[in-house]
């Protein structure tokens, strides 16, 4: 709620604009906006988590347009005025950076050209000074999911693991890992190179977002604000 307080923000809290949850998983986020009286589109590649996110959606009597589909290769050209990719929500765990760039690349087309894309993602800045392992370790609890095995690549900035999970039938899946970290010089450019002219990065703190949390290295992970 207090994530999509800060969306509000940016929205001008105007119910009229139309926003975009790439990477929606179960409808958190856009849940929460539809109640709010935002129009809202979830896309996720996942069927069993847009299954769960519309079951959620028809239990709170909302109509929310949930679609199945591939962050990289969206189907919307100029259709919405915000875009949100929250949690690592597809942006930044494919496998190359040209992957990654291709997720920013379709929801820049998605946007309008006075749109706003807000996206979280792995700060770089973090691995430099802390362990990647020991954070993970710390904050695996019962009922999330578990990470182990992680070797963080100096070289690539790309961290390796083995991600565990359980799905809400209590069935277990391990899942081999790859990760991108970023520093924000690495976020910039290729933002710019796609036509964003004003681009803010911040600390994200969860359900905390606020333009007032310059961001350290001890903030595991960044927020950006690009318009």
């Amino acid at each position: 709620m207090g994530e999509c307080d800060f969306i509000e923000q940016k929205t001008g809290f105007d119910k009229s604009l139309k926003i975009i949850d790439i990477g929606c998983e179960t409808g958190r986020h856009a849940i929460e906006l539809a109640q709010r009286g935002y129009q809202v589109t979830g896309v996720d590649l996942s069927e069993s988590q847009l299954k769960r996110a519309k079951e959620k959606a028809l239990a709170k009597g909302l109509s929310i347009r949930f679609l199945q589909g591939d962050a990289r290769n969206l189907p919307f050209v100029e259709e919405f005025d915000i875009a949100i990719v929250l949690c690592e929500g597809g942006f930044p765990l494919m496998e190359t950076d040209e992957m990654n760039f291709e997720i920013l690349r379709s929801a820049a087309r998605s946007l309008t050209l006075k749109g706003k894309l807000i996206f979280t993602t792995l700060n770089g800045l973090f691995p430099l000074f802390h362990s990647v392992e020991k954070f993970c370790a710390d904050n695996s609890t019962d009922g999330k999911a578990t990470y182990r095995s992680n070797t963080f690549d100096l070289m690539t900035f790309r961290d390796h693991n083995i991600t565990e999970i359980e799905d809400d039938s209590g069935d277990l899946s391990a899942l081999d890992c790859n990760e991108r970290y970023f520093v924000p010089s690495e976020i910039a450019w290729p933002l710019k190179s796609l036509g964003f002219s004003k681009i803010k990065i911040f600390g994200a703190k969860h359900g905390a977002f606020s333009r007032n949390d310059k961001l350290t290295t001890e903030d595991f992970e960044m927020l950006v604000i690009a318009e």
